[in-house]
């Protein structure tokens, strides 16, 4: 198991459960459609780069979440503009525009992503950093160029927890990448993603963990009925206020249970 990124104990078999009723197979083929649709989208705007407005990001981001039939309700917001690490807890291959639909970011991602249909392609293009999870000699060359990202006022999103977990249990944040944010003097913008059924209970239906393939893990949340993702975006933690990355990194992972004061936005239809 590597230390930059270890493996979560979640399996498809013991850990995810449907949920509950399906929508029919021709829902499913059509939201799964759409969601491609989109991707390709995507691709094709990504010559344009950084002249893309952000809120567009935002917005098609948001809509690949809702394309595949899942609610979206996103709890506080991010800085627009600025060097800016956003780490999230990681579930599902959803996280990913739904971190995205808080504020576009530079993603790190372990290198086998790259071998994805689609989706490989999609994150080289949009310039993912890439890491090997076995070769740990690179990891500070690989700090060294998240922090050169933040300085010059990117923001950069990553999972610390280093693997997907089915969303009932959650990894330790690892704390290499929190001494970008150190070196680069930017803050740390906490994000904790949830799944749940829209009557109320926790779902672990969008969880992507284990030998589970990308799609089948797509073909589930495409046909499940009423699933809602909730974003809670924490308050950022400031610069200079944690003097090393163990304690910042203990202080930034998300715990489930909201606090008051943060600023709730309409559960998007």
């Amino acid at each position: 198991m590597s230390v930059w990124l270890p493996s979560a104990p979640c399996t498809p078999r013991a850990c995810v459960e449907p949920a509950g009723r399906g929508t029919a197979a021709l829902w499913g083929v059509l939201r799964l459609t759409a969601v491609l649709v989109l991707l390709l989208g995507g691709i094709t705007l990504l010559p344009l780069g950084r002249r893309v407005p952000a809120r567009w990001v935002r917005r098609w981001a948001r809509t690949i979440a809702r394309a595949a039939g899942v609610r979206v309700r996103i709890n506080g917001s991010a800085a627009p503009t600025g060097g800016l690490l956003l780490v999230a807890n990681h579930i599902s291959w959803l996280d990913i525009p739904l971190l995205a639909s808080v504020r576009p970011a530079r993603m790190i991602a372990k290198t086998e992503i790259r071998q994805w249909p689609v989706a490989g392609p999609l994150a080289a293009s949009a310039g993912v950093v890439f890491i090997e999870r076995d070769r740990l000699r690179t990891l500070p060359d690989t700090v060294t160029h998240i922090a050169d990202l933040l300085r010059s006022g990117a923001a950069v999103g990553v999972f610390p927890e280093g693997s997907t977990w089915c969303g009932r249990a959650q990894g330790t944040f690892r704390r290499a990448v929190f001494q970008a944010a150190l070196d680069a003097g930017v803050p740390v913008q906490p994000v904790h993603i949830h799944y749940r059924l829209a009557d109320g209970p926790a779902s672990t239906a969008p969880a992507f963990v284990g030998e589970d393939s990308l799609l089948a893990s797509l073909w589930r949340v495409t046909t499940a009925r009423g699933l809602v993702a909730e974003v809670d975006v924490r308050d950022p933690i400031p610069p200079g206020t944690f003097p090393d990355r163990r304690s910042l990194a203990h202080a930034a992972q998300p715990t489930a249970t909201p606090e008051p004061g943060w600023t709730h936005a309409v559960l998007a239809s």
